[in-house]
């Protein structure tokens, strides 16, 4: 039980990612980024004050992308080395070191967009309508109102290791600082980790250990909440100075400017799941508490699985039968990709000390998509590998289709295509045995794994992250207490008497790095209810809605997200796709209750 984790080194090679196709080496990462710096100054003294025209632009987007590039390249490759082992002093040294140089690269190239917004309507008409990224065009153009003057610009761009530096802060005290005493459980004393916790005891199906896994991780937490809550307090300051700056009355507004999402569809997807889902996921705790014949339901239990006697174990070898099984329907290329992901070593499946915790895709433009996962041998890792693997496809398939500054889509849609695999992955286990344990089994898997943590973790983050902004707007501090209080009130107000908040249920906003990269919580529960209604169309329809979603993936970031989702059949200006998402979870919790009452006959 996570008492003794290996070593980095002593994981086997087949378990860890190859990363030479990024960079061979540290070397030859360190030599891309003197180049790079060099290469930035020089395009610097080049074009710098020469932008006046639209063939001036033109001649500039060849250089100016492959810097990008570079920087693309180079700050996943930190990412990737580190995340697999955040003790790593030469992995830690490297990210140090572009985190500096970040900022100098960055600031020489922070006048190109200057200059472009300078640029008159009708010019910017014209590239729209004469190159080869008409979107990243349509968005500068849209930036006019906010952009500052050029040498206001550059100076921000130099700052921005400064301004990064709040999450760098986050995951140190996380990952480093944060230590957990042994806790004693039948006379025996067990470690606790940060990612044993996450990974192992969180949804342990001993009620009393879970408990008591719970209450020591919580008062290792509290030792830095101050620390933690400073930290935070920091990062939105600073957002809202930037927000004010740009002329934006609302730190939330500000952050919704670059994701083409109005501020209705924001507040909408938060108020929607906060009164609709509310009343199903309360049936769905009080069900736990029924199969589980728990005394009280606590916030602790609410992870725990329908039936963790029944949870099959697989092997890595063995995740690939249903991996391609599940995503063979979206065509013959789709399956080559998945299997070279396994062949050529793009995912990180070990465990190991120092590993962080959770699971991620990276997508360099320049090579291919990185998936991270801990790999504990649980049949929901499917699930988690599946979604993953939705990320890695989307890019490949945006990346290989459209330029550089056009292949990302905007936040709001980025999870849609992973977790739709989530969802044809479930519908496939559906279909391998009508064991009612099994279906069971499939059903608690869906929601406790893909609902709960998109629609429910991730929103209460949004409804939380919303209230934290509402403050700042205000002119507030943040403050550990105030966290608190709001984390609390967020979670009282979803789940009402049906759950009891234990102890240390307040802290959980210190246990999510998403709060540092702007309004992200809110985007998954955006990104299922399209995934989830392209599952269904995929179900029904077939080859055709799977050629409409494979359009969707391969415009990248050439659309907004309206126009993405209706390239899908999608209409997300309305809240009929969200409303459909909640009704089909309220149905899988009906279906949860039948096969409870047939197994219990």
């Amino acid at each position: 039980m996570g008492n003794h984790l290996p070593a980095r080194h002593e994981v086997a090679e087949n378990e860890k990612w190859d990363i030479t196709d990024v960079f061979q080496s540290d070397e030859a990462f360190y030599q891309t980024l003197n180049q790079t710096l060099e290469k930035a100054k020089q395009f610097n003294q080049q074009y710098k004050g020469s932008l006046q025209h639209v063939q001036d632009v033109k001649d500039i987007l060849t250089p100016f992308t492959e810097l990008l590039i570079n920087i693309d390249s180079m700050v996943n490759y930190s990412e990737l080395r580190l995340s697999v082992d955040a003790t790593d002093d030469a992995a830690q040294t490297l990210n140090a070191k572009l985190n500096t140089s970040l900022g100098q690269i960055t600031s020489q190239l922070s006048f190109v967009e200057s200059e472009i917004t300078a640029l008159s309507d009708e010019g910017l008409d014209q590239l729209i309508a004469e190159t080869n990224v008409p979107h990243y065009f349509k968005q500068l153009k849209k930036k006019k109102v906010s952009q500052l003057s050029p040498e206001v610009e550059e100076t921000l761009a130099s700052l921005s290791p400064t301004f990064d530096s709040a999450f760098d802060l986050y995951g140190t005290t996380k990952m480093l600082d944060i230590t957990f005493e042994p806790f004693n459980h039948q006379d025996k004393s067990v470690p606790m980790d940060y990612a044993t916790f996450e990974n192992e005891y969180e949804d342990h199906p001993d009620p009393e250990f879970r408990r008591k896994a719970f209450k020591h991780f919580s008062e290792g937490l509290r030792k830095y909440q101050h620390t933690t809550a400073a930290t935070y307090n920091m990062h939105v300051q600073q957002q809202k100075i930037e927000a004010t700056m740009r002329g934006y009355d609302s730190v939330i507004d500000f952050l919704l400017s670059d994701q083409e999402v109005t501020r209705e569809m924001y507040d909408r997807q938060i108020d929607v799941i906060m009164e609709d889902l509310a009343p199903i996921m309360q049936k769905y705790a009080r069900l736990i508490k029924r199969i589980h014949r728990l005394d009280d339901m606590r916030f602790e239990d609410l992870k725990v699985s329908v039936d963790p006697s029944y949870e099959p174990e697989i092997s890595i070898e063995e995740s690939k039968d249903y991996i391609y099984g599940a995503l063979s329907v979206m065509g013959d290329d789709y399956v080559d990709m998945l299997q070279t992901a396994y062949r050529d070593r793009w995912i990180d499946f070990a465990q190991n000390k120092g590993k962080e915790t959770g699971a991620y895709c990276a997508s360099p433009y320049a090579t291919h998509s990185y998936v991270f996962i801990s790999w504990t041998g649980k049949m929901t890792e499917t699930f988690v590998l599946a979604h993953e693997l939705g990320h890695a496809g989307h890019f490949k398939l945006a990346q290989s289709t459209q330029p550089y500054l056009d292949s990302e889509p905007s936040l709001y849609f980025v999870e849609a295509p992973s977790t739709m695999n989530e969802m044809l992955m479930a519908n496939y286990l559906f279909k391998q045995d009508d064991d009612p344990k099994f279906q069971r089994w499939v059903i608690g898997s869906i929601i406790a794994r893909t609902y709960y943590h998109n629609m429910v973790t991730h929103l209460l983050e949004a409804a939380y992250q919303r209230e934290v902004y509402n403050l700042v707007d205000q002119g507030e501090s943040l403050t550990a207490q105030t966290l608190n209080h709001i984390m609390y009130n967020v979670y009282q107000q979803f789940y009402g008497d049906s759950v009891q908040l234990t102890e240390g249920t307040e802290l959980t906003w210190m246990r999510q790095p998403h709060y540092y990269m702007g309004l992200y919580s809110y985007t998954y529960s955006a990104g299922l209810t399209i995934g989830t209604v392209m599952s269904q169309r995929i179900k029904n329809e077939g080859e055709p809605a799977v050629q409409d979603w494979l359009k969707t993936l391969k415009a990248g970031g050439s659309l907004s997200p309206i126009d993405l989702a209706q390239t899908a059949g999608i209409d997300i200006t309305t809240d009929q796709p969200l409303k459909e998402t909640i009704a089909y979870i309220g149905e899988l919790v009906d279906k949860l209750e039948r096969l409870t009452d047939e197994i219990e006959g």
